[in-house]
């Protein structure tokens, strides 16, 4: 069943926050944009309000909070509802799939994983933008979080926990982008991105859709 209780109920906070962290905000699309440059007709899952996908010109945006999916709409997004672990989309519909700190509030993140390879042509690429569980700011977040509506039920991730997943789905190829290298109360400009991880907090990691006969290439740093 989708999170959405507290999104619902405290959407214009969840939107009012990208204006109150802009630093921030600012960093993790600049670091997005690294690895979506070119990527085609693409679609974001977890559109919340559309903070991501209008900037980055995505189009397209899959999200089960009816509240947060107006607010995306009113921004110019085309919103459908649903949840990543049953996207309502046919087989090889996009050329890429964006999802940024959605993975931590989905109940399967195995099965959602698998719906994107799916929903994704071949060759196709999976950029999935995460607070990483063994950072600064990942382990500050899991501390409080019962503080905090939104992440009350949410399950935190390492990078590494994601290559795993991320392999067990079909995904391959992957590159890193990290970003957020202060403490929030630090962010007072853009942050220059850069590759790897285990450095900053915010990490967008870039996979490669198998296929067969695909050769695998676990790190592309």
């Amino acid at each position: 069943m989708a999170k959405t209780e507290p999104f619902d109920k405290n959407y214009r906070r969840y939107d009012r926050w990208f204006e109150k962290n802009e630093a921030l905000y600012e960093s993790e699309i600049a670091a997005v944009k690294e690895l979506l440059s070119g990527q085609g007709y693409g679609i974001e899952i977890g559109v919340g309000t559309g903070r991501f996908a209008k900037p980055l010109g995505i189009r397209v945006g899959v999200e089960p909070s009816i509240r947060m999916g107006q607010i995306a709409r009113s921004r110019g997004i085309d919103v459908v509802g649903g949840v990543a672990e049953a996207l309502p989309f046919g087989d090889c519909s996009f050329d890429f799939a964006l999802m940024v700190t959605t993975v931590c509030f989905v109940d399967d993140a195995d099965r959602a994983f698998r719906e994107v390879h799916r929903v994704l042509k071949p060759d196709g690429c999976f950029l999935n933008g995460l607070i990483d569980a063994e950072s600064s700011l990942g382990r500050l977040y899991a501390q409080k979080r019962a503080l905090n509506p939104f992440y009350a039920q949410a399950t935190f991730y390492s990078v590494r926990n994601m290559f795993s997943k991320l392999e067990k789905a079909g995904f391959g190829d992957f590159t890193c982008r990290q970003t957020v290298f202060r403490p929030l109360q630090d962010m007072n400009k853009i942050q220059i991105a850069k590759t790897g991880y285990g450095e900053g907090s915010f990490v967008v990691i870039r996979a490669l859709k198998q296929t067969n006969g695909t050769i695998r290439t676990r790190h592309k740093f």
